[in-house]
């Protein structure tokens, strides 16, 4: 798709509520990809890339939340991604908070979203990545259900991290949506601690079971304080976790006064670009590159993704980007920060 035409089609879409909006671009991309329309780019970019013991196609991403079943893979990959992240999901189907619940802020290309990981649960998402096969790495983004007490939390997690471990090639850990009430509480010490340790030991398990090793990412919120960061990076060194995703969306906002930037929820896009960025790059220093990070949030343009390399990142991934400035961010971004 031509950046002309998809500015055509934006504006359309601009028009519709932004949920609305979001669910009718998804459906248009997989009814090309049926008629054989979508142009296949995924190997338009090559750049081999050894992250967490894979090989990525190349450093973009796309980030959790687009897909958050995996109704859409086939036709995502398409896009040009090196590796594609799907969910967030659940043990149980969940409908999430109500409508509306996503809201654009066009003036600094941003989004705000209050989902609260609405999603059709675990097992719908594996039966899906059953019946798509790619030649691409797929991780999956799992978290716990709204109605699961947080001193419970991690046998969500164990739950999902079960079933999705056959079929994922990574799994992220999501402690870091602020639309799942005291979600963000597990990145706490203690509690942090407790949740690691155990995801940790089913890990092991897993991997005996089926003979093969599946990397474990943590994704963490950009509010964070140098004293959190500095005990994430801690605890994923001590329990050999694979990687952290930073970051997720953000509960800060600009001082100016915007339609919409008033509502509650987590803030992406170009608002929060340069935080995401600082956080990448503390956690790269204090990691000192024993972890790899995959640097996420505000990527609009190849600068972006350049930035967020210089600051620590192996890989990136984009949401908010791509419904902005559509599918060629993709491959911008890639050529910008090739090998």
């Amino acid at each position: 798709m031509s950046p002309s035409t998809y500015n055509v089609a934006k504006n359309i879409l601009f028009k519709l509520d932004a949920e609305r909006a979001h669910d009718l671009t998804l459906v248009g991309l997989k009814t090309l990809d049926t008629l054989g329309l979508l142009i296949n780019k995924t190997k338009s970019i090559t750049d081999p890339t050894q992250v967490m013991g894979l090989t990525f196609d190349n450093k973009v991403g796309l980030s959790a939340g687009m897909d958050k079943n995996g109704d859409y893979i086939h036709c995502l990959r398409n896009l040009g991604f090196g590796f594609l992240e799907i969910g967030t999901v659940t043990p149980k189907p969940q409908y999430g908070n109500p409508k509306p619940r996503m809201f654009r802020i066009p003036e600094t290309d941003g989004i705000i979203n209050r989902l609260g990981f609405n999603n059709k649960g675990v097992d719908y998402l594996v039966s899906r990545i059953k019946k798509t096969q790619i030649d691409q790495i797929l991780g999956v983004n799992i978290g716990k259900n709204k109605d699961t007490p947080i001193k419970k939390a991690q046998l969500d997690y164990e739950y999902c991290l079960r079933k999705s471990y056959p079929f994922a090639d990574y799994i992220t850990i999501n402690i870091s949506s602020p639309n799942t009430e005291n979600l963000r509480s597990l990145q706490d010490s203690t509690n942090l601690h407790a949740l690691l340790n155990h995801i940790c030991v089913t890990r092991d398990e897993l991997k005996s079971t089926h003979g093969k090793y599946k990397p474990i990412a943590v994704k963490v919120a950009p509010d964070l304080d140098n004293y959190q960061l500095a005990k994430i990076v801690e605890y994923v060194q001590d329990f050999g976790l694979d990687a952290i995703i930073a970051t997720n969306t953000t509960i800060q906002r600009p001082a100016e006064k915007i339609r919409n930037l008033s509502e509650t929820g987590g803030l992406s896009g170009g608002p929060l670009t340069n935080i995401s960025t600082k956080i990448v790059e503390k956690l790269a220093k204090l990691a000192d590159g024993s972890i790899p990070i995959i640097g996420v949030g505000g990527i609009s343009t190849a600068q972006d993704a350049i930035d967020k390399v210089n600051a620590g990142a192996s890989l990136v991934q984009i949401y908010s980007g791509l419904i902005y400035k559509g599918p060629q961010l993709v491959m911008d971004c890639a050529k910008a920060i090739s090998s």
